[in-house]
């Protein structure tokens, strides 16, 4: 390889290993993405992986700024160049990418990309993905491509490599999310059976101590006191579940963690932009856990759902001991007192009882046209 035996086996050692230090599967498309770019020295590269309509279900750049990624619009559809990696599972090696007869142009805010380099992803006979190169930070020979022979058999070989990393991310999300959904069924079936146990004898206790309130006042007494420790050990039970069904990514990654990962998810789900940053929290109590996480959930359903943003930031600091959670859009906002007065909350009020359940705070800011800040403040333990 270019780069001689020693640096270049010690740089594709380095990358494989990052590749499989990560499980999610957007935390291993960056990864290989950036990998392969540092590797082979160009000033761009991305992966897209195919969805089944003609466009791609997820594709990730290194080397365009956020901003200029925001700037280009939606992702690309399956054509030109792309199509053909998709289609014929071949490898690419351009001089100049805009003179081939199948480009089809970009946007007016995409970089310019002249040689290029690109190969599928395979998984078996399955083309999962499609990975590429563009600019070469070399001199380029006259009227050639800037990438060799060599640099598309290391990125061949990171391609086989980053199959297997995207194929194993995929399987252990889809393990977690069985696993979840096991769990939760399990757990509906025993707060179906437990609570409604405790209801049917509630009811029969209850049906008999109004038989026996004229005839029996004490006996009736007796029965009141009975449907009273139902009701209570029903409450228990209720409690319980609840408890049970604590979101077990929290329980074993911590709010942070738990946090980034559905943000990542809800940034593939939606056009707007989903961000977040956490630095420097302590861990919480897990009432206090749970509270902000499903506060944050609340407040990103209608900042994505409701609200028509571009871009919604969600960011978690330290405060004292505790916390501080901030879930802002530049959506269409609201009045907060409007939305009071016609009876319509948004989930403020479950919002705000979160909060105060764990001896929180929740301040929400939003005027029409100036999009909407939900802070959240919670203690510590």
């Amino acid at each position: 390889m270019s780069q001689g035996p020693r640096s270049g086996l010690a740089a594709v050692s380095a990358a494989l290993l990052a590749m499989s230090r990560h499980l999610e599967v957007r935390d291993v498309l960056k990864t290989i993405v950036a990998s392969a770019r540092e590797l082979l020295d160009a000033q761009y590269a991305a992966l897209g992986v195919p969805d089944d309509h003609g466009g791609f279900a997820q594709f990730v750049v290194d080397g365009v700024s956020d901003a200029q990624w925001k700037a280009i619009g939606p992702l690309p559809r399956q054509h030109g160049i792309l199509a053909s990696m998709l289609r014929e599972a071949k490898p690419e090696r351009l001089a100049d990418v805009r003179k081939d007869p199948r480009f089809e142009g970009w946007p007016s805010a995409h970089p310019d990309l002249a040689d290029f380099l690109g190969l599928p992803i395979r998984d078996g006979d399955e083309v999962i993905g499609a990975l590429f190169l563009a600019n070469k930070n070399c001199l380029r020979p006259e009227g050639g491509c800037g990438f060799t022979e060599d640099d598309e058999e290391l990125l061949a070989i990171l391609a086989q490599h980053a199959a297997i990393a995207l194929t194993n991310a995929r399987l252990y999300e889809r393990s977690r999310e069985l696993t979840i959904a096991e769990e939760r069924s399990r757990l509906a079936h025993e707060l179906h059976d437990a609570v409604s146990q405790k209801l049917f004898s509630l009811r029969l206790t209850a049906q008999a101590a109004a038989a026996l309130v004229d005839r029996d006042p004490s006996r009736a007494k007796g029965e009141l006191q009975q449907v009273a420790a139902l009701a209570a050990e029903a409450a228990d039970e209720l409690r319980a579940a609840v408890v049970e069904l604590r979101p077990a990514a929290l329980d074993e990654d911590g709010l942070v963690a738990t946090l980034r990962t559905q943000i990542q998810v809800l940034d593939r789900a939606h056009t707007a932009r989903v961000t977040f940053a956490g630095h420097g929290v302590r861990a919480l109590p897990a009432a206090q856990e749970e509270a902000v996480l499903r506060v944050a959930q609340e407040a990103l359903h209608n900042a994505l759902r409701h609200s028509g943003a571009d871009h919604v930031d969600v960011s978690l600091g330290r405060s004292g001991s505790g916390a501080v959670l901030r879930v802002t859009d530049d959506g269409s906002g609201f009045d907060p007192q409007g939305i009071r007065r016609a009876g319509r909350h948004l989930g403020l009020v479950s919002m705000r009882d979160r909060a105060s359940g764990v001896g929180g705070t929740l301040t929400v800011e939003s005027a029409p046209g100036k999009g909407t800040t939900i802070e959240m403040e919670v203690p510590g333990g």
